[in-house]
């Protein structure tokens, strides 16, 4: 059967559609990681289907049509709504999810806790919006805390275009924090945690660059480095309107 190269990804090379499947190379964490998705799956969120190795050792997943959140337009303050609602939903099944024993997980970015196992990159690029909303690219998945993983998203989803107009910004990440039903701590603590979260993904980015630790290295070099330090400090910057939006 045919193979088409599927590109558009930062972090994973050889990712590949096969009829109704996708197959992506196999790494140590695979394991635990598709055992998590299924348990998603089998706790009623809507992921990728797991059908196990192929004869090349690749992973394979469900192929699942839609456009990626990020190249439609931009979602509006009730779609904003939903996808905090989804992100929501993942937490909440994940909160009662345990890992089996000598799980390995492989994050590019170490978490502040280990509350749950956590997506790590609930974000628009991760986000098929079509007639299933669903999230893709679970390989980074790993133990995290539901304050780390919510700060990335809601950043991601609603703060994460540095020009934006401060005001549409505020309420956008209100829509989302809304839609996920976010606890009056959670509220209070996420404008810190955002700032916390893009500061730890620009240093990802430089750090690598320095010690040329692909592919972080070559996404630093080629836009995404001065992306994300104009994003973090858009976030730090501007803190003060974060928190009165949360209020």
């Amino acid at each position: 059967m045919e193979e088409i190269l599927l590109v558009g990804g930062n972090a994973s090379d050889g990712v590949v559609r096969v009829g109704s499947t996708v197959r992506k190379p196999w790494a140590e964490s695979t394991p635990s990681v598709l055992h998590y998705m299924r348990a998603m799956r089998a706790a009623g969120i809507d992921v990728p289907k797991v059908f196990g190795q192929d004869s090349q050792g690749r992973q394979i997943t469900e192929f699942v049509p839609g456009r990626l959140a990020m190249d439609s337009e931009p979602l509006t303050p009730s779609q904003l709504s939903r996808a905090g609602r989804l992100v929501r939903s993942i937490h909440d099944a994940s909160q009662a999810y345990r890992p089996e024993t000598g799980s390995t997980w492989t994050p590019p970015i170490a978490a502040p806790g280990a509350e749950l196992i956590c997506h790590n990159d609930l974000a628009p690029w991760n986000l098929l919006a079509g007639d299933r909303w669903v999230f893709i690219d679970w390989d980074a998945a790993s133990p995290s805390t539901r304050l780390w993983d919510l700060a990335y998203s809601a950043q991601a989803f609603t703060l994460n275009d540095a020009s934006a107009d401060l005001v549409n910004a505020a309420t956008n990440l209100k829509a989302f924090v809304d839609g996920y039903g976010a606890s009056g701590e959670l509220r209070t603590a996420l404008p810190a945690a955002m700032r916390q979260r893009t500061t730890a993904m620009y240093k990802l980015l430089k750090d690598s660059h320095a010690g040329a630790i692909e592919p972080w290295g070559t996404m630093f070099a080629t836009g995404h480095g001065g992306h994300w330090k104009a994003v973090t400090e858009f976030v730090g910057n501007n803190q003060s309107a974060w928190a009165r939006a949360l209020e």
